[in-house]
């Protein structure tokens, strides 16, 4: 009866279960970050589209393609009158808000 350790059996089993335990374990180490992951791409988008536009006083398409990412948001509006910025992206909303000359955009509640 010859008896081998299931590691000499199946090698690459083994690779793929210890790699699985230690992304499981990364996962867990950084869930906090993860969880917050969504927030940043809306915040970031609406923050740095006010910034572009009413900061730095740049033009609408130039702005749009400053903010573009490779995850896209879901929803954008921005209103020219009270210099605000909403973006929707993976769930979440957020809204910056063009507070003035000295202070610049500030994510708002």
């Amino acid at each position: 009866m010859n008896r081998r350790s299931f590691v000499r059996r199946r090698p690459f089993s083994t690779l793929w279960l210890i790699l699985l335990i230690a992304l499981l374990g990364w996962i867990w180490q950084e869930r906090v970050a993860l969880w917050a992951f969504p927030d940043i791409i809306s915040a970031y988008t609406a923050k740095e589209y006010c910034s572009c536009r009413y900061v730095m006083n740049n033009d609408v398409e130039y702005c749009r393609g400053y903010v573009k990412q490779w995850l896209p948001f879901s929803a954008f509006a921005d209103d020219p009158v009270s210099k605000q910025v909403m973006v929707s992206g993976m769930g979440r909303s957020n809204s910056a808000m063009w507070i003035g000359e000295r202070q610049g955009c500030r994510l708002t509640p």
